[in-house]
């Protein structure tokens, strides 16, 4: 019994342990804002009593909460109506607990051109878009990977097909007589493993097992069908016994039995 309480006690401590956790999400999803943009970022938990918050580092103060000189807070999510220069860093979600999510690079540029990159790590064998505009318009740009050129587009936008850990690294863009993007870092997380369903092979079909199971019952359902019948049929003893019938003698017979008799009485004295 004290075994059985410590175990539960124990059970109920890990649960009581477990932190649930957030992701923060950005909107627009791009890590490049023009000055003066609005950003909205938010906190997804799994628990709204944690007390999830969006804090930031940035160049000018470590660790500050949204609502506290910068953004404005709404429940577990933060809004920032002008951007400016000194917003660009590092957000994260996190609880009253200390608990942390995320976290997602934000660069904000008084300069014309950005580079719109993925705010997450891309997911290996997916496609990715990179786009590369001003603020009015989108025009031919040269795209670049860790400082060498890949190639230019006249649309203003890239796409990487069948993203790879080799596509993986500092990425950025430049138009011609507008200037070039600040840098933004693209990560490449790999596929999650998951457990494949069972396919048609595998599992056979319902018809099938049917046709197995009647297999296997039929011969026992008929042998004891043919016990019970036997058992029903066999002989008692209140079964009325056999008679065996004498046939009455002939008249030869007769004759001969009265022959004798009358032999035996002639010799009598």
């Amino acid at each position: 019994m004290e075994k059985t309480s410590l175990l539960l006690l124990c059970l109920v401590s890990l649960l009581c342990c477990t932190t649930n956790q957030a992701r923060l999400t950005v909107s627009p999803s791009s890590s490049q804002l023009f000055e003066g943009d609005s950003v909205s970022l938010s906190c997804e938990e799994d628990d709204s009593s944690a007390g999830w918050t969006v804090r930031r580092n940035t160049t000018k103060r470590r660790s500050s909460q949204c609502g506290v000189k910068w953004g404005k807070p709404a429940g577990s999510s933060c809004s920032i109506s002008l951007t400016v220069p000194w917003d660009s860093g590092v957000y994260w979600c996190e609880s009253r607990d200390g608990a942390t999510s995320n976290n997602i690079s934000i660069t904000v540029t008084g300069g014309a051109v950005i580079l719109q990159s993925p705010v997450l790590p891309v997911m290996e064998g997916h496609d990715v878009t990179l786009h590369c505009k001003t603020k009015t318009s989108n025009l031919p740009a040269a795209f670049y990977k860790d400082g060498s050129l890949i190639r230019t587009e006249p649309t203003g936008h890239m796409t990487i097909h069948h993203v790879s850990k080799s596509d993986e690294g500092l990425y950025k863009c430049d138009i011609s007589s507008h200037g070039e993007s600040p840098p933004s870092w693209i990560s490449v997380t790999g596929e999650p493993t998951t457990t494949a369903p069972p396919t048609a092979s595998t599992t056979p079909p319902l018809t099938f097992r049917l046709v197995c199971h009647l297999v296997v019952f039929c011969p026992y359902f008929i042998s004891t069908l043919l016990m019970v019948s036997l058992y029903r049929h066999r002989p008692t003893g209140n079964d009325s016994a056999v008679s065996v019938a004498t046939p009455p003698p002939t008249q030869a017979e007769q004759g001969l039995d009265d022959d004798y008799d009358d032999i035996t009485t002639e010799h009598q004295f």
